[in-house]
């Protein structure tokens, strides 16, 4: 086997005792191989395997995820850069807006964040939005901690600008300046009441929930896509996955603007819609748009549609029409651009 890539880490364990180790890449005949060795004193703990296999995507995916748990624990690397990603923990204005979030993290008032959450839960319905739409689970965070009193203060925080300022800013220093606090605004004391090596942990920590999320992604798309050559439908699929029917409908999606086909998989969904009602729907994007599901639904069906099996199975089906839809729709404005 080849190593083609190698970098060394340590870091301090009880006692002030320093500990060494290796993460190395290799390669053999097209097959990677990604391992982890750590070494106390002249002790060699011999190899920890991460990965073996075919793909390099997958492999750096499994790279970037277990070397950032190695990092939250306390490793750091010799050479910088070991992530191989455009991201830096190093200074910056992010890097402040970053240290108001882990601080917001470790001493949050609950009472107000459950406010909060309370406040969010209404105004979403009330709204007709995602709660999220309105403010993160971040955002809400920060208002907990710092309790901003006023308007000059709410804007502030990251994630408040004019707009939501003035459309929730009211309803949230409403509860924010309910509460006792004993720090003062502006915010520039957050810096040096954090703690630095703490900090930087907690960052490879967020680095770990996002390379995650990354593999769980790669992993997911190549079980599906698997399944649809193997002509499964979306049931087998789901059953494969362990996801829902709709989150399978989203990765479909994803998976066709990424230029994957999907069309065996749409081909045997829509195998018992007959045409008229494939070409009523098609119709209906081409005068509604594709954007919202449900004015095409009523355009399709007819105002006031209600079947007894409920909607699901036609949000389904307009979902994988409009798969078709937006493709020809892209293709016809290649044409025309190359024209």
């Amino acid at each position: 086997m080849q190593i083609v890539f190698m970098n060394r880490l340590s870091r301090m364990s009880g006692g002030d005792e320093e500990v060494f180790a290796q993460v190395w890449i290799g390669e053999e005949e097209g097959i990677w191989r990604l391992g982890w060795r750590e070494f106390s004193g002249s002790e060699d703990n011999g190899d920890s395997l991460w990965y073996e296999g075919g793909s390099w995507n997958e492999m750096l995916c499994v790279y970037r995820h277990e070397l950032a748990v190695k990092m939250g624990d306390g490793y750091r690397p010799l050479i910088d850069g070991a992530f191989h990603d455009e991201d830096s923990l190093s200074g910056s204005r992010n890097q402040e807006q970053l240290k108001l979030q882990y601080f917001s993290e470790q001493h949050g008032n609950e009472s107000v964040y459950e406010e909060l959450c309370s406040w969010r839960r209404g105004k979403a319905s009330s709204e007709r939005k995602a709660p999220y739409i309105l403010a993160s689970n971040r955002l809400l965070r920060m208002l907990s901690a710092f309790l901003p009193r006023t308007l000059e203060e709410l804007l502030q925080i990251p994630g408040v600008g004019e707009g939501k300022a003035s459309q929730y800013g009211e309803d949230w220093l409403s509860i924010t300046s309910a509460s006792e606090r004993e720090h003062s605004f502006p915010l520039g004391w957050v810096h040096e009441a954090v703690d630095e090596e703490h900090f930087v942990s907690w960052q490879y920590k967020q680095k770990e929930l996002k390379y995650k999320k990354q593999l769980e992604r790669l992993r997911l798309r190549r079980v599906l896509l698997q399944g649809i050559g193997e002509g499964l439908g979306i049931e087998q699929l789901k059953a494969l996955s362990g996801i829902s029917r709709r989150e399978v409908l989203e990765a479909i999606e994803e998976l066709d603007k990424d230029g994957y086909s999907v069309e065996k998989l749409i081909a045997l969904e829509l195998a018992e819609v007959s045409s008229s009602e494939q070409a009523s729907v098609w119709t209906a994007y081409e005068l509604m748009g594709d954007t919202f599901l449900k004015p095409v639904l009523y355009k399709a069906y007819g105002e006031g549609f209600s079947p007894a099996e409920g909607l699901d199975v036609y949000y389904e089906r307009l979902r994988l029409i409009r798969i078709r839809y937006r493709r020809g729709q892209s293709v016809q404005l290649e044409a025309a651009t190359n024209l």
